[in-house]
């Protein structure tokens, strides 16, 4: 029997919550701990998997020579169309701010919420027992200290070094294969928390209007967010830094972009993104070889963007005020938590954790938007494979490779 796809049953999940909220109000405690269960189970996944991710990334991709230095260039390439994308996030999150005016019911932890300060926040930074920073998820600690250890592992001898890499890799893939069977359970976790939202709202329709008109606006912002990445930011990197006509790239990637929109997985696209990028843009296998896959691990510009978009859209339901300073850290948080992230459907919601706990906002409130993820998951998963065609085509020009446009 053909099992149903996983965006289905977390609509049939919204669906069946938000009928249990209106007909059930008074079992909204049984329902709001089905979704903590599944809250607790996210964050239980966090630090360990953004501890195996970075490593495993650092350590796997310091190979030297010809390969060593288009390693550098696509790292380069990530790093800015990554802080680009954040950027552009959070502009508009703050311009259009979606959810003004909105609220949800606040979980009882938000009340300590409070601006971070900024000597706390940087001495946090290094912290003074490693252990004790992941046992209170102080994610700018860890993923400080990780680096450096993940640094540290590529100066052993190849014996050792071999060995940590292999060792952090497989970590990484049992915690990815434990992030996929959570997000199985995430109909259940949904219907949990949207039963919730909904038994608290069930007296106040105006208020139930309103948070479908601030999901729309939210929706709006992250497809403007998009937008400005697909058509302006992108672009100007093949114009700019390849001095490649946009359209003739977009016009070669055309298939590739479909498949990536239809399936939301930059892992399932990526066979056909080498095939596409070699044959019709005419970059070498030495080079979309070694950058497409890396592109498909780390470089997540759509994700990214959609992650900050949803952070501020939760903050703006509960009512924090968010400090720059906390954008920032949101920033620097998210650029790191996308190298954890699948290129899957629905693995977002593990990184996005990570962005959330690094400023204190309740992992609860970014379900909130799951009812219409599934749209703009397909289209953040397009400009995340578009751009990692882009950045193999830049390389290869920044090689003297010649191309076929």
């Amino acid at each position: 029997m053909k099992r149903i796809p996983l965006h289905y049953q977390i609509l049939a999940g919204i669906a069946a919550g938000a009928a249990a909220g209106i007909a059930l109000p008074e079992f909204a405690g049984a329902f709001k701990t089905a979704g903590e269960l599944f809250v607790r189970a996210l964050k239980m996944l966090v630090v360990p998997l953004i501890i195996s991710s970075l490593v495993s990334g650092v350590t796997s991709n310091s190979a030297p020579g010809g390969a060593g230095r288009i390693g550098l260039k696509a790292a380069l390439y990530y790093l800015v169309t990554s802080l680009l994308a954040l950027s552009t996030g959070l502009f508009l999150v703050n311009i259009i701010r979606p959810g003004d005016g909105v609220s949800i019911p606040i979980p009882a932890e938000t009340a300590g919420v409070q601006a971070a300060e900024i000597g706390n926040t940087l001495k946090s930074i290094i912290p003074e027992n490693i252990f004790n920073a992941m046992s209170g998820s102080d994610m700018l600690g860890i993923i400080v200290f990780t680096l450096m250890f993940a640094f540290f592992i590529t100066k052993l001898h190849d014996e050792k070094r071999k060995l940590l890499s292999s060792f952090f890799t497989a970590v990484f893939e049992v915690m990815m294969k434990m992030t996929i069977a959570v997000i199985r359970f995430a109909p259940v976790g949904v219907m949990g928390i949207v039963a919730g939202v909904v038994a608290d709202q069930s007296g106040s329709p105006e208020g139930l209007a309103k948070l479908a008109a601030g999901l729309g606006l939210f929706a709006l912002t992250v497809l403007a967010g998009l937008a400005v990445h697909f058509f302006v930011t992108l672009p100007a990197f093949l114009l700019i830094a390849a001095g490649v006509n946009p359209l003739r790239h977009y016009r070669a990637m055309s298939s590739v972009l479909l498949t990536a929109f239809s399936t939301s997985s930059s892992n399932a696209t990526l066979p056909l993104t080498i095939e596409a990028v070699e044959k019709n843009s005419g970059v070498s296998n030495r080079i979309a070889g070694l950058t497409l896959p890396l592109g498909a691990t780390v470089n997540m510009d759509g994700t990214g963007l959609y992650e900050l978009v949803v952070a501020g859209f939760a903050a703006q339901l509960l009512g924090i005020e968010l400090t720059i300073f906390q954008q920032l850290v949101m920033v620097v948080t998210a650029l790191f938590a996308s190298i954890g992230t699948a290129g899957i459907p629905m693995a977002s919601y593990a990184a996005m954790a990570v962005v959330f706990t690094a400023v204190g906002l309740p992992i609860e409130a970014m379900l909130v938007v799951m009812p219409i993820d599934r749209p703009l998951d397909m289209l953040r998963t397009s400009v995340n494979v578009l751009s990692d065609t882009v950045g193999a085509v830049v390389i290869a020009k920044s090689e003297k490779e010649k191309l076929k446009y």
